[in-house]
Protein backbone atom coordinates (compact mmCIF):
# COMPACT_ATOMS: atom_id res chain seq x y z
CA UNK A 1 0.00 0.00 0.00
CA UNK A 2 1.02 3.49 -1.31
CA UNK A 3 1.81 5.80 2.24
CA UNK A 4 0.01 9.01 2.22
CA UNK A 5 2.67 11.83 0.79
CA UNK A 6 4.18 13.70 3.98
CA UNK A 7 3.44 16.99 3.45
CA UNK A 8 7.25 17.79 2.90
CA UNK A 9 7.90 21.77 3.18
CA UNK A 10 10.85 21.07 0.49
CA UNK A 11 7.92 20.54 -2.08
CA UNK A 12 5.82 23.13 -1.57
CA UNK A 13 8.67 25.85 -1.50
CA UNK A 14 9.53 23.98 -5.15
CA UNK A 15 5.96 25.17 -6.17
CA UNK A 16 6.93 28.66 -5.72
CA UNK A 17 10.05 28.58 -7.88
CA UNK A 18 10.39 30.36 -11.09
CA UNK A 19 10.92 28.94 -14.28
CA UNK A 20 14.26 30.68 -14.61
CA UNK A 21 15.56 29.20 -11.68
CA UNK A 22 18.47 26.68 -11.24
CA UNK A 23 17.98 23.14 -8.93
CA UNK A 24 21.20 21.73 -7.92
CA UNK A 25 21.96 17.75 -8.15
CA UNK A 26 24.82 16.54 -6.56
CA UNK A 27 26.46 13.03 -6.86
CA UNK A 28 28.35 11.54 -4.07
CA UNK A 29 29.67 8.39 -4.81
CA UNK A 30 32.07 6.09 -3.49
CA UNK A 31 36.03 5.85 -4.02
CA UNK A 32 36.66 3.61 -7.29
CA UNK A 33 34.26 2.29 -9.86
CA UNK A 34 31.34 4.74 -8.38
CA UNK A 35 33.41 7.50 -8.60
CA UNK A 36 34.64 6.43 -12.10
CA UNK A 37 30.67 5.43 -13.11
CA UNK A 38 29.35 8.79 -11.77
CA UNK A 39 31.63 10.97 -13.54
CA UNK A 40 30.96 9.37 -17.21
CA UNK A 41 27.18 10.53 -16.66
CA UNK A 42 27.72 13.45 -14.63
CA UNK A 43 27.21 15.57 -17.81
CA UNK A 44 24.25 14.33 -19.44
CA UNK A 45 22.27 14.33 -16.93
CA UNK A 46 21.65 18.17 -16.43
CA UNK A 47 20.03 18.06 -20.48
CA UNK A 48 18.13 13.99 -19.20
CA UNK A 49 16.66 15.97 -15.98
CA UNK A 50 15.58 18.97 -18.09
CA UNK A 51 13.31 17.09 -20.45
CA UNK A 52 12.50 13.89 -18.81
CA UNK A 53 12.01 15.18 -14.97
CA UNK A 54 11.40 19.32 -15.00
CA UNK A 55 12.24 21.69 -17.83
CA UNK A 56 10.83 24.59 -16.14
CA UNK A 57 14.36 24.62 -14.12
CA UNK A 58 17.67 24.66 -15.57
CA UNK A 59 19.93 21.80 -14.25
CA UNK A 60 23.64 21.78 -12.90
CA UNK A 61 24.77 18.29 -11.07
CA UNK A 62 28.05 18.30 -9.09
CA UNK A 63 30.32 15.36 -8.42
CA UNK A 64 32.03 15.52 -4.96
CA UNK A 65 33.40 11.69 -3.93
CA UNK A 66 33.16 11.02 -0.06
CA UNK A 67 34.85 7.70 1.62
CA UNK A 68 32.30 7.70 3.95
CA UNK A 69 29.76 6.34 1.30
CA UNK A 70 31.58 3.46 0.60
CA UNK A 71 32.31 2.72 3.88
CA UNK A 72 29.23 2.21 6.04
CA UNK A 73 26.38 -0.18 4.74
CA UNK A 74 24.13 1.77 7.64
CA UNK A 75 21.30 3.10 5.34
CA UNK A 76 20.26 5.89 7.83
CA UNK A 77 23.94 6.84 8.27
CA UNK A 78 24.25 7.27 4.79
CA UNK A 79 21.53 9.23 4.51
CA UNK A 80 22.56 11.42 6.83
CA UNK A 81 26.02 11.93 5.41
CA UNK A 82 24.32 12.64 2.17
CA UNK A 83 21.67 14.90 3.59
CA UNK A 84 25.02 16.67 5.53
CA UNK A 85 27.38 17.32 2.04
CA UNK A 86 24.10 18.26 0.39
CA UNK A 87 23.91 21.12 2.75
CA UNK A 88 27.15 22.32 2.80
CA UNK A 89 27.11 22.09 -1.09
CA UNK A 90 24.05 24.21 -1.43
CA UNK A 91 22.11 21.71 -3.45
CA UNK A 92 18.48 20.81 -3.78
CA UNK A 93 19.20 16.73 -3.97
CA UNK A 94 21.93 14.56 -3.64
CA UNK A 95 22.50 11.03 -4.86
CA UNK A 96 24.81 8.79 -2.69
CA UNK A 97 26.19 5.90 -5.00
CA UNK A 98 27.82 3.62 -3.01
CA UNK A 99 29.29 0.13 -4.01
CA UNK A 100 28.09 -1.96 -0.93
CA UNK A 101 25.07 -3.95 -0.49
CA UNK A 102 22.60 -3.01 0.66
CA UNK A 103 20.49 -5.90 2.99
CA UNK A 104 17.04 -5.35 4.35
CA UNK A 105 15.97 -8.60 5.90
CA UNK A 106 16.11 -11.42 3.31
CA UNK A 107 15.80 -8.95 0.32
CA UNK A 108 18.39 -6.80 -1.90
CA UNK A 109 17.58 -3.41 -1.81
CA UNK A 110 18.84 -1.52 -5.25
CA UNK A 111 17.92 1.89 -3.88
CA UNK A 112 16.35 3.98 -1.23
CA UNK A 113 15.15 7.23 -0.77
CA UNK A 114 13.63 10.13 1.41
CA UNK A 115 11.78 13.01 -0.27
CA UNK A 116 11.76 14.65 3.14
CA UNK A 117 15.51 15.56 3.16
CA UNK A 118 15.98 15.12 -0.70
CA UNK A 119 19.11 13.03 -0.52
CA UNK A 120 18.94 9.40 -2.21
CA UNK A 121 21.37 6.42 -2.43
CA UNK A 122 21.94 3.72 -4.95
CA UNK A 123 24.04 0.02 -4.31
CA UNK A 124 25.74 0.40 -7.99
CA UNK A 125 26.48 -3.89 -7.21
CA UNK A 126 22.84 -4.05 -7.01
CA UNK A 127 22.65 -3.06 -10.74
CA UNK A 128 24.22 -5.64 -11.72
CA UNK A 129 27.26 -6.36 -14.11
CA UNK A 130 26.42 -4.57 -17.33
CA UNK A 131 25.49 -2.20 -19.01
CA UNK A 132 26.57 -0.31 -15.32
CA UNK A 133 26.10 3.04 -16.70
CA UNK A 134 22.78 3.27 -18.30
CA UNK A 135 21.46 1.59 -15.04
CA UNK A 136 22.78 3.72 -13.10
CA UNK A 137 22.25 7.06 -15.22
CA UNK A 138 17.94 6.09 -15.41
CA UNK A 139 18.15 4.80 -11.65
CA UNK A 140 19.30 8.71 -11.06
CA UNK A 141 16.83 10.06 -12.81
CA UNK A 142 13.84 8.23 -11.09
CA UNK A 143 15.10 8.78 -7.94
CA UNK A 144 15.58 12.47 -8.89
CA UNK A 145 11.91 12.19 -10.57
CA UNK A 146 10.42 10.62 -6.87
CA UNK A 147 11.83 13.49 -4.85
CA UNK A 148 11.37 16.36 -6.66
CA UNK A 149 7.64 15.26 -7.84
CA UNK A 150 6.37 13.26 -5.13
CA UNK A 151 6.24 9.69 -4.17
CA UNK A 152 2.78 8.83 -3.60
CA UNK A 153 -0.39 6.97 -5.54
CA UNK A 154 -1.42 10.21 -6.95
CA UNK A 155 2.18 11.71 -7.37
CA UNK A 156 3.30 8.74 -9.30
CA UNK A 157 -0.19 8.49 -11.60
CA UNK A 158 0.57 11.73 -12.43
CA UNK A 159 4.26 11.12 -13.83
CA UNK A 160 2.95 7.61 -15.36
CA UNK A 161 1.09 10.40 -17.55
CA UNK A 162 3.70 12.59 -18.07
CA UNK A 163 6.05 9.68 -19.03
CA UNK A 164 3.64 8.08 -21.54
CA UNK A 165 3.27 11.84 -23.01
CA UNK A 166 6.87 11.83 -23.46
CA UNK A 167 7.41 8.49 -24.37
CA UNK A 168 9.35 8.90 -27.75
CA UNK A 169 11.38 11.79 -26.08
CA UNK A 170 12.72 9.31 -23.94
CA UNK A 171 13.65 6.72 -26.43
CA UNK A 172 15.04 9.21 -28.66
CA UNK A 173 17.68 9.65 -25.06
CA UNK A 174 18.30 5.70 -24.97
CA UNK A 175 15.96 5.66 -22.02
CA UNK A 176 14.39 2.33 -21.51
CA UNK A 177 12.11 3.33 -18.61
CA UNK A 178 8.67 4.25 -19.51
CA UNK A 179 6.90 3.38 -15.64
CA UNK A 180 6.66 6.10 -13.06
CA UNK A 181 7.03 3.13 -10.30
CA UNK A 182 10.31 1.39 -11.89
CA UNK A 183 13.75 2.25 -11.07
CA UNK A 184 14.74 1.75 -14.63
CA UNK A 185 14.08 0.21 -17.84
CA UNK A 186 13.60 -3.65 -18.05
CA UNK A 187 16.64 -5.31 -19.59
CA UNK A 188 17.61 -9.31 -19.30
CA UNK A 189 18.06 -9.27 -15.17
CA UNK A 190 15.16 -7.03 -14.43
CA UNK A 191 13.05 -9.86 -16.14
CA UNK A 192 15.26 -12.96 -14.49
CA UNK A 193 15.35 -10.50 -11.22
CA UNK A 194 12.28 -8.46 -11.28
CA UNK A 195 12.55 -5.15 -8.98
CA UNK A 196 9.87 -4.69 -6.17
CA UNK A 197 8.76 -0.80 -5.14
CA UNK A 198 7.96 -0.90 -1.57
CA UNK A 199 7.32 2.17 0.53
CA UNK A 200 8.84 1.77 4.03
CA UNK A 201 5.48 2.25 7.40
CA UNK A 202 8.19 0.97 10.23
CA UNK A 203 8.28 4.50 11.76
CA UNK A 204 11.98 3.70 12.55
CA UNK A 205 12.54 4.31 8.92
CA UNK A 206 10.93 7.81 8.98
CA UNK A 207 13.88 8.74 6.59
CA UNK A 208 13.23 6.35 3.85
CA UNK A 209 10.39 7.04 1.63
CA UNK A 210 10.46 4.63 -0.99
CA UNK A 211 12.74 1.72 -1.44
CA UNK A 212 13.51 -0.66 -4.59
CA UNK A 213 14.27 -4.20 -3.37
CA UNK A 214 14.63 -7.75 -5.65
CA UNK A 215 11.12 -9.86 -5.92
CA UNK A 216 13.51 -12.66 -5.57
CA UNK A 217 16.30 -14.08 -3.19
CA UNK A 218 18.25 -16.03 -4.46
CA UNK A 219 18.53 -14.50 -8.20
CA UNK A 220 18.94 -11.13 -6.69
CA UNK A 221 21.85 -12.38 -4.34
CA UNK A 222 23.05 -14.00 -7.34
CA UNK A 223 22.96 -10.71 -9.36
CA UNK A 224 24.71 -8.87 -6.49
CA UNK A 225 27.66 -10.91 -6.41
CA UNK A 226 28.31 -10.55 -9.86
CA UNK A 227 28.02 -6.74 -9.59
CA UNK A 228 30.37 -6.91 -6.63
CA UNK A 229 33.04 -8.95 -8.67
CA UNK A 230 32.44 -6.65 -11.48
CA UNK A 231 33.35 -4.09 -8.97
CA UNK A 232 36.34 -5.99 -8.01
CA UNK A 233 37.52 -5.57 -11.73
CA UNK A 234 39.11 -8.63 -11.34
CA UNK A 235 41.53 -8.12 -13.79
CA UNK A 236 43.25 -5.46 -12.32
CA UNK A 237 44.90 -8.29 -10.40
CA UNK A 238 46.49 -10.02 -13.18
CA UNK A 239 49.62 -7.48 -13.48
CA UNK A 240 49.74 -8.85 -9.79
CA UNK A 241 50.72 -12.05 -11.75
CA UNK A 242 53.71 -11.44 -13.80
CA UNK A 243 56.26 -12.86 -11.40
CA UNK A 244 53.76 -15.83 -10.50
CA UNK A 245 53.82 -16.15 -14.13
CA UNK A 246 57.59 -15.69 -14.92
CA UNK A 247 57.69 -18.39 -11.93
CA UNK A 248 55.15 -20.78 -12.88
CA UNK A 249 56.60 -21.04 -16.33
CA UNK A 250 59.92 -21.70 -15.65
CA UNK A 251 58.70 -24.77 -13.45
CA UNK A 252 57.26 -25.85 -16.16
CA UNK A 253 59.11 -25.52 -18.84
CA UNK A 254 61.90 -27.45 -16.44
CA UNK A 255 59.28 -30.00 -15.97
CA UNK A 256 59.15 -30.61 -19.61
CA UNK A 257 62.59 -31.17 -20.03
CA UNK A 258 61.76 -34.60 -18.75
CA UNK A 259 60.05 -37.47 -20.35
CA UNK A 260 57.62 -37.96 -17.26
CA UNK A 261 54.97 -35.28 -18.39
CA UNK A 262 55.49 -36.77 -22.19
CA UNK A 263 54.12 -39.99 -20.80
CA UNK A 264 51.57 -38.91 -18.05
CA UNK A 265 50.05 -36.88 -21.15
CA UNK A 266 49.53 -39.34 -23.07
CA UNK A 267 48.05 -41.65 -20.58
CA UNK A 268 45.52 -39.58 -18.91
CA UNK A 269 42.13 -39.83 -19.66
CA UNK A 270 39.82 -36.80 -20.13
CA UNK A 271 38.76 -36.54 -16.98
CA UNK A 272 42.25 -36.18 -14.51
CA UNK A 273 43.18 -33.50 -16.64
CA UNK A 274 39.84 -31.26 -15.80
CA UNK A 275 40.29 -32.52 -11.91
CA UNK A 276 44.29 -31.59 -12.20
CA UNK A 277 43.14 -28.61 -13.53
CA UNK A 278 40.64 -27.40 -10.69
CA UNK A 279 42.88 -29.10 -7.78
CA UNK A 280 45.64 -26.47 -9.53
CA UNK A 281 43.56 -23.50 -9.36
CA UNK A 282 42.14 -24.07 -6.60
CA UNK A 283 45.07 -24.88 -4.52
CA UNK A 284 46.08 -21.41 -5.72
CA UNK A 285 43.48 -19.72 -4.43
CA UNK A 286 43.61 -21.50 -1.32
CA UNK A 287 47.22 -20.35 -0.92
CA UNK A 288 46.36 -16.88 -1.95
CA UNK A 289 44.13 -16.47 0.87
CA UNK A 290 46.06 -17.73 3.18
CA UNK A 291 49.09 -16.31 2.70
CA UNK A 292 47.66 -12.50 2.16
CA UNK A 293 45.14 -13.02 4.69
CA UNK A 294 42.17 -12.41 2.42
CA UNK A 295 39.70 -13.88 4.79
CA UNK A 296 37.62 -11.46 6.59
CA UNK A 297 36.30 -11.51 9.42
CA UNK A 298 33.22 -10.77 10.86
CA UNK A 299 34.13 -7.63 13.07
CA UNK A 300 35.30 -5.24 10.33
CA UNK A 301 31.63 -4.99 9.07
CA UNK A 302 29.77 -6.43 12.02
CA UNK A 303 27.45 -7.88 9.70
CA UNK A 304 27.40 -11.86 9.71
CA UNK A 305 25.82 -12.20 5.98
CA UNK A 306 27.71 -9.01 4.98
CA UNK A 307 31.47 -10.84 5.26
CA UNK A 308 29.90 -13.67 3.89
CA UNK A 309 29.24 -11.81 1.31
CA UNK A 310 32.35 -10.19 1.56
CA UNK A 311 34.83 -13.30 1.07
CA UNK A 312 32.50 -15.33 -1.38
CA UNK A 313 33.50 -11.77 -3.45
CA UNK A 314 36.74 -12.44 -2.30
CA UNK A 315 37.04 -16.03 -3.69
CA UNK A 316 34.88 -15.26 -7.16
CA UNK A 317 37.45 -12.11 -8.30
CA UNK A 318 40.57 -14.51 -7.51
CA UNK A 319 38.52 -17.29 -9.21
CA UNK A 320 38.14 -14.95 -11.96
CA UNK A 321 42.28 -13.87 -12.00
CA UNK A 322 43.11 -17.57 -11.76
CA UNK A 323 41.04 -18.76 -14.41
CA UNK A 324 42.59 -15.89 -16.56
CA UNK A 325 46.07 -16.42 -15.61
CA UNK A 326 45.60 -19.67 -16.12
CA UNK A 327 44.55 -19.34 -19.92
CA UNK A 328 47.87 -17.18 -20.21
CA UNK A 329 49.82 -19.72 -18.92
CA UNK A 330 48.19 -22.31 -21.18
CA UNK A 331 48.79 -20.18 -24.17
CA UNK A 332 52.48 -19.77 -23.28
CA UNK A 333 53.35 -23.79 -23.02
CA UNK A 334 51.32 -24.40 -26.23
CA UNK A 335 53.30 -22.62 -28.08
CA UNK A 336 56.24 -23.51 -26.01
CA UNK A 337 55.33 -27.30 -26.88
CA UNK A 338 54.72 -27.05 -30.56
CA UNK A 339 58.06 -25.06 -31.08
CA UNK A 340 59.94 -27.46 -29.04
CA UNK A 341 58.90 -30.48 -28.61
CA UNK A 342 59.11 -32.65 -32.05
CA UNK A 343 56.31 -35.57 -33.22
CA UNK A 344 58.83 -37.99 -33.75
CA UNK A 345 60.44 -37.79 -30.36
CA UNK A 346 57.34 -37.26 -28.36
CA UNK A 347 55.87 -40.64 -30.17
CA UNK A 348 59.30 -42.32 -29.02
CA UNK A 349 59.00 -41.64 -25.96
CA UNK A 350 55.21 -42.44 -25.25
CA UNK A 351 55.87 -45.89 -27.18
CA UNK A 352 53.07 -44.90 -30.04
CA UNK A 353 51.73 -42.33 -32.60
CA UNK A 354 50.64 -39.62 -31.82
CA UNK A 355 47.90 -36.95 -33.02
CA UNK A 356 47.81 -33.31 -32.87
CA UNK A 357 45.69 -33.26 -29.79
CA UNK A 358 49.02 -34.43 -27.90
CA UNK A 359 50.34 -31.18 -27.98
CA UNK A 360 47.46 -29.53 -26.14
CA UNK A 361 47.76 -32.70 -23.68
CA UNK A 362 51.05 -31.77 -22.79
CA UNK A 363 50.49 -27.82 -22.41
CA UNK A 364 47.46 -29.00 -20.24
CA UNK A 365 49.67 -31.00 -17.92
CA UNK A 366 52.15 -28.65 -18.02
CA UNK A 367 50.00 -25.71 -17.02
CA UNK A 368 48.53 -27.33 -14.05
CA UNK A 369 51.60 -28.81 -12.70
CA UNK A 370 53.20 -25.13 -12.91
CA UNK A 371 49.81 -23.47 -11.30
CA UNK A 372 50.71 -25.18 -8.24
CA UNK A 373 54.49 -23.98 -8.41
CA UNK A 374 53.10 -20.52 -9.10
CA UNK A 375 50.67 -20.61 -5.70
CA UNK A 376 54.19 -20.34 -3.99
CA UNK A 377 55.04 -17.73 -6.37
CA UNK A 378 52.60 -15.46 -5.11
CA UNK A 379 54.58 -14.95 -2.13
CA UNK A 380 56.79 -12.44 -4.17
CA UNK A 381 53.92 -10.44 -4.34
CA UNK A 382 53.20 -7.87 -1.12
CA UNK A 383 50.04 -8.04 0.34
CA UNK A 384 48.50 -4.32 -1.06
CA UNK A 385 48.49 -5.58 -4.17
CA UNK A 386 46.99 -8.76 -3.57
CA UNK A 387 44.75 -7.49 -1.08
CA UNK A 388 43.00 -4.25 -3.23
CA UNK A 389 41.12 -6.58 -5.05
CA UNK A 390 39.31 -7.25 -2.49
CA UNK A 391 36.01 -5.80 -1.13
CA UNK A 392 36.83 -6.13 2.94
CA UNK A 393 40.60 -5.32 2.61
CA UNK A 394 39.36 -1.31 1.12
CA UNK A 395 36.59 -1.10 3.58
CA UNK A 396 39.45 -1.08 6.13
CA UNK A 397 40.96 1.63 3.88
CA UNK A 398 38.03 3.78 3.43
CA UNK A 399 37.26 3.29 7.14
CA UNK A 400 40.47 4.52 8.29
CA UNK A 401 40.22 7.78 6.00
CA UNK A 402 36.63 8.40 7.84
CA UNK A 403 38.17 7.78 11.20
CA UNK A 404 41.21 10.33 10.46
CA UNK A 405 38.82 13.34 9.08
CA UNK A 406 36.73 12.51 12.04
CA UNK A 407 39.41 12.84 14.22
CA UNK A 408 40.73 16.37 12.15
CA UNK A 409 37.20 17.68 12.81
CA UNK A 410 37.48 17.23 16.51
CA UNK A 411 40.48 18.71 16.18
CA UNK A 412 39.24 21.86 13.97
CA UNK A 413 36.43 22.29 16.49
CA UNK A 414 38.72 21.89 19.58
CA UNK A 415 40.86 24.53 17.93
CA UNK A 416 38.43 26.75 17.05
CA UNK A 417 36.31 26.61 20.58
CA UNK A 418 39.82 27.70 22.07
CA UNK A 419 40.44 30.26 20.33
Amino acid sequence: MEQEDRGSPRKSARQQDTPSSTLRLGLVPAPELPERTANLIADELPELLARHTDDRHQWRVDCLTDPLIGADDSTADVIEQGENIKRANGWDYAVCITDLPLLRGDRMALAEASENLGVAIISLPALGISPLRQRLREAILHLVNEMHHGSDRHDRERQQQHMEDGREAREQSGLRNSNARELMGSRLFERLVPIKRVTPADDSEKNVDVRFVSATKWPGYAKLLGGMVRANRPWTILPAFRRIVAVAFATGAYGLIFPTLWKLSAAYELYRFVALMIAAIVAMIVWLILDHGLWEPQHYTHNARLTRFYNLTTVMTLLAGVACYYVILFALFLVAVVLFVPASLLESTVGRSVGWLAFPALAWLATSVATVAGALGSSLESDETIRGATYGYRQQLRQRKVKERQQRDRQQEDRDSSM
